[in-house]
């Protein structure tokens, strides 16, 4: 008969994690343990994790706006930042809202509003298959519809003039700066999720141009950026005919501009 295999003491597990410049290896290793099923699948979770892999991508979900969001491997992981982005979309959607994310990754940003506002008409899209299969994944907790395409393109025609909140996490890394970024994104995370051209704004301009023809009166668009670049993309949004102001988080270190038509 073969021997069930003991679990890795949580001590060998902390110190592999900091050896490989995990710095809350504390924190991650009641993470692995607490999510694998098996010894050989948390042997298994640790080798992967130290190998360089997202915490994400190896546990399988992130923590996003108080939920547990689906993130695969290969897929853009949800930063804790972005939360001000699902909180302002929130803010400005009501029950029976048509709600659409834009460049949508996981999903999260979609999902984390929905569940503050129950009752919304969810829509998603995303131009990387790999994003599109796990955002169905978490649409389908909520309802909705996730599709797959370059921006704005494969929205069907009949959300036109009808969307009241239309949230947009584009990529605003400038070209030249995804070399800089940690190796964990930089790696493992999909470059069409990161690289938003030489100055950073080329996704966020199409999507502001884009937005007026899917806004319903009054509508809401929602962009992520960073606190250097809001002006411009605040521009960006008033070239398109919307009226921009900036929201700053301190605590989070996050931007977003908010236009209304």
């Amino acid at each position: 008969m073969t021997a069930t295999p003991l679990p890795t003491p949580v001590s060998d597990i902390i110190a592999r994690l900091r050896a490989a410049g995990c710095v809350f290896a504390e924190d991650e290793a009641r993470l692995l343990l607490d999510t694998a099923r098996t010894p050989a699948e948390l042997t298994d979770m640790v080798e992967r994790r130290v190998a360089g892999l997202p915490l994400e991508h190896v546990l399988g979900w992130a923590e996003f706006a108080g939920r547990r969001v689906a993130v695969d491997p290969g897929v853009f992981v949800p930063r804790r930042r972005t939360e001000l982005l699902a909180r302002e979309a929130a803010a400005r959607a009501r029950p029976g809202a048509v709600v659409v994310d834009l460049c949508c990754g996981s999903a999260a940003v979609g999902v984390a509003v929905a569940a503050i506002v129950p009752g919304i008409e969810l829509h998603a899209a995303d131009v990387d298959p790999a994003a599109v299969r796990c955002a169905r994944r978490n649409v389908s907790a909520v309802g909705g519809q996730v599709y797959e395409g370059d921006l704005d393109a494969p929205l069907p025609a009949s959300l036109r003039g009808r969307v009241d909140v239309l949230v947009a996490n584009a990529p605003y890394v400038p070209t030249d700066a995804v070399g800089l970024m940690p190796p964990e994104a930089r790696l493992h995370e999909p470059r069409v999720a990161l690289d938003g051209g030489a100055d950073g704004l080329d996704i966020q301009r199409r999507v502001a141009a884009a937005a007026p023809r899917w806004l319903a009166p009054g509508g809401h668009l929602l962009i992520e950026t960073s606190e250097r670049q809001a002006p411009h993309t605040a521009a960006a949004i008033g070239a398109a005919g919307l009226t921009a102001r900036v929201v700053h988080d301190a605590e989070l270190d996050a931007t977003v501009v908010v236009g209304r038509r």
